[in-house]
């Protein structure tokens, strides 16, 4: 059985391949996304090294001259209108002068760091030879400036998303305060590809897309400038900031292999790790929330990205945070993946896109996080309990965390990519092999 699995998985992989990147699934997600490539490569390194370090310098290829990697990067093969919003939507602003490649303005999590340094450690010797490192750390560190300057918009050394796609949870239940001051734009003035490729209960809502237009529109007529005053919605996010926290830990070492000075982004991981838990960390819940740059109030609503910064190698509230994450609102370690929303909510919808679905890329977080925080038996239930589920539902975009059910795509990318990483560890067992 595990045998086919990580057959049917390296099948998908391939399939999904498109000269140079992986699309996340044929059909609705035609073109490279940002973070999905950071969690493709993770699966490609057991395939092929080589091909995951060419997803992740696919992807860097189309990075903006201010430091930011954009969250889509079109296919010039693909019809500008098979996806909305397209290479048109964007307008002449985002081509990329030295490549000619059209991407999207907004940003998704920074993961890409913590993905090549495990990308790399697959096989130094290759890496080396490529020079994989040294071309891609001054890449990911400008990057990070970017998040780290242009994205601080509350002034409390945390980073802000200015919509919700940018946060990679699209539709969660923690975006809904904040998104309720935005006036949406009309359904008629847009067509929604994604109703043709899964039904409208699985999906956000027309007044929620109507928002997200809204927001995508104001910042690109705004130029793609940073500013509070002119980012009507503006949340400090706990995924966000843990990543950036990792990922600084992550170009750490990469310096260290290349022979930069380290030090500073062992300053940047202290400072990020103490900002989020002084600012996002909630004691009494034993969780961390999203703020609202705008009104400073935590938005208290018990998500998977509450539970992401287990993936911080130095986080000091971990086993309160496990606590919370073995409760009634999440059940780690008896359903898998973890789900996206709070198991007890009202509102919880175990098939709508991010309002109560598990994902494999976010319980690859959690799970990357027990392992590193050495829990090895909650690591390895997780990792099974994952397994199980794609056993299953199939590779699909997410399953219903108490049924079973896939939802969203097929033959879902990132999806693939965890299985054959999770494949790679024995089971029952946290630890690599």
């Amino acid at each position: 059985m595990t045998d086919d699995l990580a057959r049917r998985a390296r099948r998908i992989l391939l399939a999904n391949w498109r000269r140079g990147f992986t699309v996340p699934a044929q059909g609705l997600y035609p073109h490279q996304w940002s973070w999905d490539s950071a969690f493709i490569a993770l699966g490609l390194r057991h395939l092929s090294p080589v091909r995951a370090q060419r997803e992740l310098e696919s992807l860097f290829g189309a990075q903006w001259a201010d430091g930011r990697v954009p969250q889509i990067v079109f296919n010039p093969a693909v019809p500008a209108d098979a996806y909305f919003p397209g290479p048109d939507f964007w307008g002449p602003g985002v081509r990329q002068p030295s490549t000619g490649l059209v991407t999207s303005g907004l940003v998704q999590p920074p993961v890409h760091a913590l993905a090549a340094w495990e990308v790399h450690r697959a096989d130094p010797v290759t890496s080396a030879r490529r020079g994989f490192l040294r071309r891609l750390y001054p890449r990911l560190r400008l990057w990070h400036e970017y998040l780290l300057g242009r994205r601080d918009l509350g002034g409390d050394g945390l980073v802000c998303v200015i919509h919700p796609w940018e946060s990679g949870l699209d539709n969660s239940p923690s975006w809904d305060e904040p998104l309720s001051r935005i006036t949406p734009v009309a359904p008629a003035t847009f067509v929604r590809r994604d109703l043709g490729h899964a039904g409208a209960g699985e999906r956000p809502t027309d007044l929620d897309y109507g928002r997200y237009v809204r927001l995508a529109a104001d910042y690109r007529d705004a130029g793609f400038a940073d500013a509070l005053a002119s980012s009507a919605f503006a949340v400090e996010d706990p995924l966000t900031n843990a990543l950036l926290s990792a990922g600084e830990t992550a170009l750490a070492a990469m310096a260290e292999e290349i022979g930069a000075d380290p030090a500073p982004h062992r300053r940047r991981a202290g400072a990020l790790t103490d900002s989020l838990v002084a600012e996002l960390y909630d004691p009494g819940e034993g969780l961390f929330f999203a703020r609202d740059a705008h009104t400073k109030t935590l938005l208290r609503r018990r998500t998977v990205g509450g539970l992401a910064p287990l993936v911080v190698p130095d986080l000091p509230v971990v086993e309160e945070l496990l606590k919370t994450a073995r409760g009634e609102h999440f059940r780690l370690g008896e359903v898998s993946p973890v789900p996206s929303y709070d198991l007890t909510a009202a509102d919880f919808e175990g098939a709508r896109y991010w309002r109560g679905p598990g994902w494999f890329n976010t319980g690859w977080l959690i799970w990357h996080g027990l392992r590193g925080h050495r829990h090895e038996d909650l690591a390895g239930g997780l990792r099974d309990g994952m397994l199980a589920a794609i056993r299953v539902a199939g590779f699909r975009e997410y399953v219903d965390p108490i049924t079973g059910a896939g939802h969203g795509s097929d033959d879902f990318s990132w999806t693939a990519s965890v299985a054959l990483d999770l494949l790679a560890v024995p089971a029952a067992d946290g630890r690599a092999a």
